[in-house]
């Protein structure tokens, strides 16, 4: 794995040895996502939830998000995190928790304009965290989903609606756009 762009580019990540704690996306999803939202990233608040390596938060952040949130449950993701944002020199924008998906959404307080949201595949784990990181969603944000292609997702998740799935291989990138109902009404 590789940072492709920005301050840290060209710069290899570690994962986890243990493909049981985390599956890290492929550099074509990786590179997919980040075509999705290129215009988008620079100054923003990011949620890199289910983080396993953080490679995709720390490529926002080399992109030139303002700070990255990683969240993942496992301590030797949370080690993985630290030293990959170590070895880009990006730790200074970032903050590296280890903690359940769900309790940390239904505790915090920040709020994000983007949000990866790669858990593990066919586990149920966005049921519950898509609509509580809707939540906790700047207006005007966005969230990307990584499943498993057969996996369904709800067309909404709070104020948020379904844009667009694209598919990868095994992998479904789902992305979820705000949408304002007031907008509708005129």
């Amino acid at each position: 794995m590789r940072v492709t762009t920005g301050t840290a580019r060209g710069r290899n990540l570690i994962a986890p040895p243990d493909s049981n704690i985390t599956r890290p996306t492929s550099d074509m999803t990786k590179q997919a996502i980040f075509n999705i939202i290129q215009f988008e990233v620079e100054g923003t608040e990011v949620l890199d939830l289910f983080a396993g390596s953080g490679q995709l938060g720390i490529e926002a952040l080399s992109r030139g998000a303002r700070r990255a949130t990683f969240i993942d449950s496992s301590r030797e993701a949370q080690q993985i995190i630290i030293q990959n944002l170590k070895t880009t020199q990006l730790s200074n924008q970032a903050k590296v928790l280890t903690a359940d998906a769900f309790t940390f959404l239904t505790r915090t307080r920040d709020t994000y304009d983007i949000a990866f949201l790669d858990p593990p595949y066919e586990k149920g784990l966005l049921e519950k965290t898509l609509p509580l990181t809707a939540q906790r969603m700047n207006p005007g944000g966005v969230i990307l989903c990584e499943t498993a292609k057969e996996e369904m997702l709800p067309e909404e998740a709070g104020d948020f609606r379904k844009q667009k799935e694209y598919r990868y291989g095994r992998a479904k990138l789902t992305v979820y756009r705000f949408h304002n109902p007031e907008e509708n009404r005129m």
